[in-house]
């Protein structure tokens, strides 16, 4: 026994030098099933380091997923497709695969507030983060005010460079502030940087007709539209909030429970 725990102590000790947590965790309960399944000594080595990858992996996911920055983690198998009916479960499964970030292509959620746009976003940032890609989540609002800061300090450069090395960026919240002056401008100049080589997730409540009040200059809106819009997947997520329905269907539910109670106690007087 003393012996079985002087070279458990050692293989941890080593395993800790070596940085591999999960084969110093696995390694005896490993052996125990290797020596009841009378499996030579190259699968018992198999199958430990196969563990140690499989954990390195999902630690780096863990790790793009803390970097993104989002506000809430959310994931597909989080979004109630059937209560937003306009949105195809087959188009959004075959994006989160993530074949569109190697061609470049970006993603537009388009669609009024509540439907699902910022959720469906975040979904696939974190499918991306999954994936061995490095994404940013920001709002428009935010990216803008980190511009003109970065240009008032003369560090332009660095944070647009910054932003034209992430795989996949998201930009929320298009169209629902006011962009102070120069913002448009310095905007365009990181959706320019990212144009056909890097892709970018936007969404926004207005519909192209009307991005002009995001960008007024008209020539800029429209290569703002048209780099956006090429090679890209456009969902169109409707006009009926579904988060109010649910606070909807939430609301009648607890006055439902609130009359029975009331009902009960009455019956109980």
């Amino acid at each position: 026994m003393s012996t079985n725990v002087t070279i458990e102590a050692v293989v941890k000790s080593q395993c800790r030098q070596l940085r591999l947590p999960s084969v110093a965790a696995r390694c005896m309960s490993a052996e125990q099933e290797a020596v009841r399944g009378k499996q030579p000594h190259s699968t018992y080595l198999s199958v430990l380091l196969e563990q140690e990858l499989e954990d390195r992996a999902q630690r780096r996911g863990e790790r793009r997923i803390f970097d993104a920055r989002f506000p809430q983690v959310k994931r597909l198998s989080d979004f109630k497709f059937d209560e937003a009916p306009t949105i195809s479960p087959s188009q959004i499964s075959k994006l989160a695969d993530g074949e569109y970030i190697g061609r470049a292509e970006n993603i537009l959620f388009v669609g009024d507030g509540g439907t699902g746009k910022t959720m469906l976003a975040t979904a696939l940032g974190v499918a991306a983060c999954q994936q061995g890609r490095s994404v940013r989540f920001t709002t428009i609002a935010a990216l803008v005010n980190e511009l003109l800061e970065a240009r008032d300090e003369s560090s332009l450069s660095r944070v647009v460079g910054r932003w034209a090395r992430v795989d996949v960026m998201i930009a929320d919240e298009l169209g629902y502030v006011t962009l102070p002056p120069h913002g448009a401008e310095l905007l365009f100049q990181v959706l320019a940087q990212r144009a056909e080589t890097r892709s970018v997730i936007v969404t926004t409540n207005l519909p192209f007709s009307e991005w002009t009040s995001v960008f007024p200059d008209p020539r800029l809106c429209k290569a703002v539209v048209e780099r956006l819009t090429y090679r890209s997947h456009i969902v169109e997520t409707g006009k009926e909030s579904y988060r109010f329905k649910r606070s909807l269907a939430r609301t009648i539910e607890g006055r439902k429970t609130r009359t029975a109670a009331k009902t009960d106690e009455s019956v109980k007087n």
